[in-house]
């Protein structure tokens, strides 16, 4: 006789699948991406010097590796709810560790826009480790005492826990944070778009405003999935916010490195002319 599943049990257990083929998607992307980049990226590697923006780069490119890793364990295995507790709190970790580095190559960026303000350093920094602490806060008060499950149906794995409508928070932080650098960057650029047309400067305006527009559009994606879906759909987009911006945030670093290579020929400081003076950004 057929086992009968409750209406529940199958929308739980669809999104998990869903859930599943998303991480595998990711996974599939981020192997692509790295595959088309691994000549220039191998070329940044061995040849620049050895810098903290450097070491930056590493961390950012090399940490969602990690993370995959675990997601795509507790996706295709049948586990118990206390080990996929384990495995997600050190993912969650991991993940807070990508977007922390995706970040910080923003803000060193908005810092040079700036001449290097060490007023707008400090208002960048302080707000930085406001949302790192409050986000922190919030996401080990709602995932910790929240039991994980596991789909009643034979057959699909994986575990997931419920919609909690506090997950929400850390990625409107984020939103808040991104559109406040997003705001720096349009006033620098409003302040010297008359004054300054170096290429090198072009192109770090240009990527700061794509790499902030594409954070609030999932900040914002993310915020509706938390509030208002459940099961593994709740945190279907979460990870992959984090993915895009590694990819954005590595990919725009060595486009930046390469043609400040092209363009004066030696591994150096890259200097972009302002009328003011010289705006000096590590490239390396």
């Amino acid at each position: 006789m057929a086992t009968e599943y409750s209406s529940e049990a199958i929308v739980a257990a669809k999104s998990l699948q869903t859930f599943t083929y998303m991480y595998a998607s990711m996974v599939t992307f981020w192997t692509y991406d790295y595959t088309c980049s691994l000549n220039e990226e191998w070329t940044f590697l061995l040849e620049s010097r050895w810098t903290k923006v450097k070491g930056l780069y590493i961390v950012t490119r090399y940490v969602p590796f990690l993370f995959f890793i675990g997601h795509l364990y507790m996706n295709f295995t049948n586990e118990t709810p206390r080990k996929c507790h384990v495995m997600n709190t050190m993912s969650e970790a991991l993940s807070l560790i990508s977007v922390i580095s995706s970040e910080c190559f923003f803000i060193l960026r908005t810092y040079a826009l700036w001449n290097h303000n060490r007023i707008v350093l400090a208002a960048m920094l302080f707000s930085f480790f406001a949302v790192i602490v409050a986000s922190v806060s919030v996401l080990f008060a709602t995932t910790i005492p929240a039991p994980f499950q596991t789909s009643a149906i034979p057959g699909i794995t994986g575990c997931y826990q419920d919609s909690n409508i506090q997950l929400f928070i850390p990625f409107l932080l984020l939103f808040v944070l991104e559109l406040g650098l997003m705001i720096l960057t349009l006033i620098r650029a409003i302040q010297n778009w008359r004054t300054t047309n170096g290429p090198l400067y072009t192109v770090l305006l240009k990527h700061n405003i794509e790499y902030y527009a594409c954070g609030l559009f999932f900040s914002a994606a993310n915020i509706l999935t938390s509030l208002f879906l459940h099961y593994a759909y709740s945190s279907l987009l979460h990870n992959l916010q984090l993915i895009i911006l590694a990819i954005l945030a590595t990919r725009m670093h060595l486009h930046l490195w390469h043609a400040d290579r092209f363009l004066r020929g030696s591994d150096a400081l890259m200097f972009i002319p302002m009328t003011t003076g010289s705006l000096a950004l590590t490239v390396e």
